[in-house]
């Protein structure tokens, strides 16, 4: 127990981002079958049967909603439990328990509710429909909305009209491309895409309307939007949206010359339909970071300003000798606790306890070895950027580039936390139970993965093309959880400084990803042009990890 209230804040963010992902998707799915593929059903070739396939997806979605909320409730039940006095009937009455169960019941409903009969009554239909409303109204009760004091009403309906605008377009995007994968009728491609289109730009209107009353409520200014971990995650959403809409713009001109009885390319539909899934789901995860911060208003200390900004972002040379151990703040720590202990005939304390939420003591040798750390990332990441761009160039020898990451990997997994095993007191396993430890060795096996599937892939050893999907969709998935990533810093400011240095990285990582997954599924220029856009990524990423600093 006292390991998972350890980690429950990181844990409940990742929960948070499933529940979010399967929540789009079932109300998603259910709109999708109400106001598109049931009304057009009798005019599309094999209309009952894609209507089969949408309830099937619909219906596996609200399985995973019903999974991924029953885990966040009893999460947090259980941590509540273990650290205030409380019984499990008085802590199922708190709002946030009342919320998840009506939330897991009405996703039981759906779950077993939707299928042929029901979708060929209009009563079952509506009280679907009815069923998704109450689930939503439910979700906005663990919003930031709920446990304002102040304009509660306005905040809870903006929460909800928010969901409702996610849901609706990105939400419904599996089912679209679902339908296109199997719709070859170019009459019903036009009918299917012209109505999604129509969904989606209401979806837009939700979002922005929402988005900007959120801001006006939640960051309140210019500083709370760049000056606070809140303001800078609104940033990476924006970012992320304002892509999604580029492809969606592109879907929209496809639809359009489909509609005008013009050639068009269907194929870029999907593929790029199949990219706003992976964007819009990495918006998801970022949206349940985003729940696990206090909004920008309510940070009214501790700013940072443009100059702290632009202090720490001034052109250094990257540091690439490094500090030694010994010098580091746990190690000197560790030293003193040996002389007592040996004095006093004891046996030493560890100067750090994995997991405690105590925050390790930090002197200028640390800032240095985490700086050389990241200077001698970026350089790997560079390299690998320029070789693959030499390799997209005809040099064949470049093609070998993925073992770079092997040995980024090696490196970062030796050097990255130099408390814990091999170079620290602290054992192998026991330094699962520290957070940040455990994320930088999730991102040292994606990277090994990274390597390891691509340099296959591309000397010809994996031929599936499955194998090649690899790649990109971890380098997509690497960028998502860094931002989630969270660093153990004891001043507020640094940890704000460092989010600026991790979100374009993250963002980075998000489109060198899809890109590389454009350059494999999508024919003719478009692949051709996203094949020298991820490796241009990849050296963006390098330039910012040399460009790193954490004072």
């Amino acid at each position: 127990m006292a390991l998972l209230v350890d980690i429950f804040g990181y844990l409940s963010v990742i929960l948070h981002g499933f529940v979010i992902v399967t929540q789009s998707m079932t109300l998603g799915g259910l709109l999708f079958l109400m106001l598109l593929l049931h009304p057009l059903s009798p005019r599309l070739p094999q209309g009952d049967v894609l209507e089969q396939r949408v309830v099937r997806l619909t219906r596996w979605s609200a399985w995973g909603l019903l999974l991924s909320e029953l885990a966040t409730t009893a999460l947090q039940v259980s941590v509540l439990m273990s650290t205030v006095d409380l019984s499990f009937a008085n802590v199922m009455q708190a709002s946030f328990a009342v919320a998840g169960s009506i939330k897991i019941l009405c996703a039981l409903a759906i779950a077993l509710g939707l299928g042929r009969r029901s979708m060929a009554q209009p009563l079952p239909r509506v009280l679907l429909l009815l069923v998704g409303l109450l689930e939503l109204v439910a979700a906005t009760a663990t919003t930031h909305a709920y446990a304002r004091l102040d304009h509660n009403a306005l905040l809870m309906a903006v929460e909800g009209l928010h969901q409702f605008g996610a849901a609706i377009w990105i939400g419904a995007i599996p089912c679209f491309v679902l339908v296109l994968r199997h719709l070859q009728d170019t009459d019903g491609l036009t009918l299917v895409g012209a109505r999604f289109s129509r969904m989606s730009m209401i979806g837009v209107a939700c979002i922005l309307l929402s988005g900007i009353t959120m801001w006006i409520f939640y960051v309140g200014d210019v500083q709370g939007f760049y000056g606070t971990a809140y303001g800078v995650m609104v940033g990476a959403k924006v970012a992320m949206f304002i892509g999604l809409l580029g492809l969606g713009l592109g879907n929209f001109l496809v639809t359009e010359r489909l509609r005008k009885g013009a050639n068009a390319s269907v194929i870029r539909l999907r593929r790029f339909a199949e990219v706003e899934i992976g964007i819009g789901f990495t918006i998801f995860f970022a949206a349940a970071s985003l729940t696990s911060v206090p909004p920008a208003v309510d940070l009214t200390t501790d700013r940072v300003s443009l100059h702290e900004i632009a202090e720490r972002n001034a052109p250094a040379w990257p540091r690439l000798s490094s500090p030694d151990h010994d010098t580091l703040a746990i190690s000197q720590l560790q030293t003193q606790l040996d002389r007592e202990a040996a004095r006093d005939h004891q046996v030493a304390q560890s100067a750090t306890t994995p997991g405690s939420g105590v925050i390790p003591p930090r002197n200028a040798e640390d800032i240095a070895w985490s700086e050389y750390n990241h200077h001698w990332a970026g350089i790997f990441v560079l390299l690998i950027g320029f070789m693959a761009l030499l390799g997209r160039a005809g040099a064949g020898w470049a093609k070998h580039w993925p073992l770079l990451f092997l040995a980024m990997a090696g490196f970062l997994l030796i050097r990255s936390d130099p408390e814990v095993w091999p170079l620290g007191q602290e054992g192998w396993w026991i330094a699962w139970r520290d957070v940040e430890v455990a994320q930088h060795r999730f991102f040292v096996l994606l990277i090994i993965l990274f390597g390891a599937f691509e340099w296959s892939v591309r000397t010809g050893r994996l031929k599936s093309e499955r194998a090649a999907m690899v790649f990109p969709l971890l380098v997509a998935v690497g960028g998502a959880m860094l931002l989630t990533h969270s660093h153990q810093i004891s001043n507020v400011k640094d940890q704000m400084l460092i989010e600026l240095t991790h979100t374009p990285l993250a963002l980075a990582g998000v489109a060198a990803g899809w890109a590389r997954w454009l350059e494999l599924r999508l024919p003719g220029r478009g692949g051709r042009i996203a094949g020298y856009v991820w490796p241009a990524c990849f050296m963006l990423i390098g330039v910012i990890l040399l460009w790193y600093r954490e004072a």
